[in-house]
């Protein structure tokens, strides 16, 4: 007997293209709550800075996995996916419609694919030693190390992103095995879910545009003091949570190292840069349906979730 797929609601897409708000609003006309995907939005303390919704905005709809994580701990995509799984089959025991909405693409495609977690993979020596080559080679070096036998991870990865460069290196050398490899079988597995996935289309310039509003808004907000705060409290530069972009410029900032305007304009650009990042991952992804701002939206996802219900 086939089972029964729950259904989901995927609104994904870059940073500053307004998913929060369709969120909220797709929640209030489907009768659904919030599960976020966003690897930042999981910190607490971590508000400006993460764009986290407004006390309002998380009054409106109900909201899940957001500001539960210590900043000062490491948190991987294999602790999120258990966790948004339960909050989503919670949601959907209730009654009511899951909506799994955020930027960050693993964590999205992890949990739309159902990819599986395993414990192989790690070693500590291993995993030292990587660490040691960081420290005195460069994360670049360790990139040129992975694209020797896993290009794909290598391509899709960001050079600042040591810990996940190194985790893959990790996984091979440890099971013989490229992280691709293994993501790619995991999702051979039937996924649990029935998704729609909708991602808002702005043109880049507006987009960009968009994005530059917002870092002016945050470090009007703030975001220079809520930095501080954290630093106080026991985040280093090298907790995985000032990794953030925001953040890790903020640090310099603070440090000395730049000036105020510097700060903003590497936030900014370095936000542009993600946002880029993040259109090739989803617009690989062709079961994702695109859609223009200023369309009627929530009725086109109505239209289609007639069907997707």
């Amino acid at each position: 007997m086939q089972i029964k797929k729950i259904p989901l609601l995927v609104i994904c897409g870059p940073t500053a293209s307004g998913k929060t708000a369709l969120a909220i609003e797709a929640a209030e006309r489907f009768g659904g709550e919030i599960v976020n995907a966003d690897s930042m939005q999981i910190y607490k303390y971590m508000d400006i800075g993460t764009a986290k919704p407004t006390p309002e905005e998380l009054a409106a709809a109900k909201h899940h996995l957001i500001g539960f994580v210590d900043p000062r701990e490491s948190f991987s995509v294999a602790d999120y996916v258990p966790l948004a799984h339960d909050a989503i089959y919670d949601i959907h025991s209730r009654g009511r419609l899951p909506i799994l909405a955020g930027g960050t693409g693993l964590y999205i495609t992890s949990v739309v694919n159902d990819v599986i977690f395993g414990d192989g993979g790690s070693d500590p020596e291993i995993r030292g030693e990587l660490n040691r080559l960081a420290e005195e080679r460069g994360a670049e070096y360790l990139l040129g190390i992975l694209s020797e036998f896993d290009p794909e991870s290598a391509e899709r990865l960001h050079p600042n992103n040591t810990r996940r460069i190194i985790r893959a290196i990790e996984f091979y050398r440890t099971t013989g095995k490229t992280i691709s490899e293994h993501q790619r079988e995991t999702r051979l597995t039937d996924s649990r879910y029935d998704p729609l996935m909708v991602m808002l289309d702005f043109e880049r310039a507006v987009l960009y545009e968009r994005i530059n509003i917002r870092v002016d808004k945050m470090l009007a907000k703030g975001l220079t003091e809520e930095v501080k705060r954290l630093l106080e409290m026991g985040c280093t530069p090298d907790s995985q949570s000032m990794q953030g972009i925001g953040y890790k410029e903020t640090i310099e900032y603070i440090s000395g190292k730049i000036s105020l305007e510097e700060c903003a304009e590497l936030i900014k650009m370095n936000t542009r840069h993600y946002a880029k990042r993040q259109l090739t991952w989803f617009r690989r992804d062709e079961r994702i349906v695109l859609l223009k701002p200023g369309e009627s939206i929530i009725e086109k996802i109505s239209e289609k979730f007639k069907n997707f219900s």
